[in-house]
């Protein structure tokens, strides 16, 4: 029988957390010392058994009264932190079903964290999946033929960058000159801005619904608006939303008034459900996650530009042989 090993989530991945799933935290509102009392924390793994697991159907082992009284032991000494089941599902691998959990900080923050789960309920490891095969990211690629978001460059570029953000999410206020720089750099990139706004945040998605309308109506304008909401991002609060909002439209370019009005509309509200709806689709759970031709990147801000920029190069020079 394999041996069991602690493996903390950071030794895990290490530096290649931001290619790949990574510790599975809302990236928008972790903080560094949270991360790392969570890190530390590790999941047993038991790493032979994996592949030899059966089909995981409903699992009548990891209820959320185990997982519950998993998480008791496993964070029991600090009586600060709080949480709660979010889901529990079959994984994408068979044989394991994905845990879900909500953690609430003492300092007011939220900390989402994914575990696998063998479906005997007896190992578990911490962290998301990554596709595997010929070409890994084709699978993400064909789902995100579908996407429902605000459309900007050519239509038939070799390359689609695909975001998922929320206005009020710091780290997406770090992502998006990363993104704008990369398609300054190569014009041969279609972008695809996919609202996606948490719940924890009070003016979000009225941030996504003026997002909506300005892009719609303009997509031009639509970098121009989320640089100037992120610029303002730290001094807008629920009650100044509208008028800070109508701000940035102005400072776009675009009609302030006609954008409030639409943002206001049931069926612009309907638009950006549809696009969180298809963000689940993708298993997005964190903001910012960006798709460069199908590959998920979690924490764009914190890989080195070259990195990025060559990744997408890589990529349209594949895609551009395969035309």
């Amino acid at each position: 029988m394999a041996a069991a090993f602690l493996l903390p989530p950071s030794q895990m991945w290490q530096t290649s957390s931001w290619l790949n799933h990574d510790f599975d935290i809302d990236f928008c509102i972790r903080k560094g010392t949270n991360l790392r009392k969570l890190q530390f924390l590790s999941v047993v793994v038991l790493l032979a058994a994996l592949f030899a697991l059966p089909v995981a159907a409903q699992s009548t082992v990891v209820t959320e009264d185990t997982v519950n009284s998993f998480m008791h032991w496993m964070f029991g000494q600090d009586a600060t932190l709080q949480w709660k089941v979010v889901s529990i599902k079959p994984s994408t691998l068979k044989g394991l079903m994905q845990v879900t959990v909500l953690v609430s900080l003492p300092d007011g923050n939220k900390q989402q964290w994914v575990i696998q789960v063998g479906e005997d309920g007896k190992y578990a490891m911490s962290g998301d999946l990554m596709p595997f095969g010929a070409d890994p990211f084709a699978a993400d690629r064909a789902k995100l033929s579908g996407v429902n978001g605000i459309v900007v460059g050519p239509k038939d570029a070799p390359v689609t960058i695909v975001e998922f953000s929320d206005l009020q999410c710091p780290h997406c206020k770090k992502a998006h000159p990363v993104v704008e720089h990369l398609l300054k750099d190569e014009p041969n990139v279609r972008f695809v801005f996919q609202n996606f706004p948490l719940p924890m945040h009070n003016w979000a998605a009225k941030g996504a619904n003026y997002a909506d309308c300005v892009g719609r109506k303009n997509p031009d304008q639509l970098l121009a608006y989320l640089g100037a909401v992120f610029d303002d991002q730290e001094n807008i609060t629920e009650a100044t939303a509208d008028d800070k909002l109508k701000a940035a439209v102005t400072k776009a370019g675009g009609d302030a008034v006609a954008t409030a009005a639409c943002a206001a509309l049931p069926e612009t509200t309907t638009r950006v459900q549809k696009s969180l709806e298809f963000g689940a689709t993708m298993d997005v759970t964190s903001t910012p996650t960006v798709f460069i031709n199908g590959r998920r990147i979690q924490a764009i801000a914190d890989a080195p530009y070259e990195v990025m920029k060559g990744i997408v190069d890589f990529n349209v020079k594949e895609m551009s042989a395969k035309k």
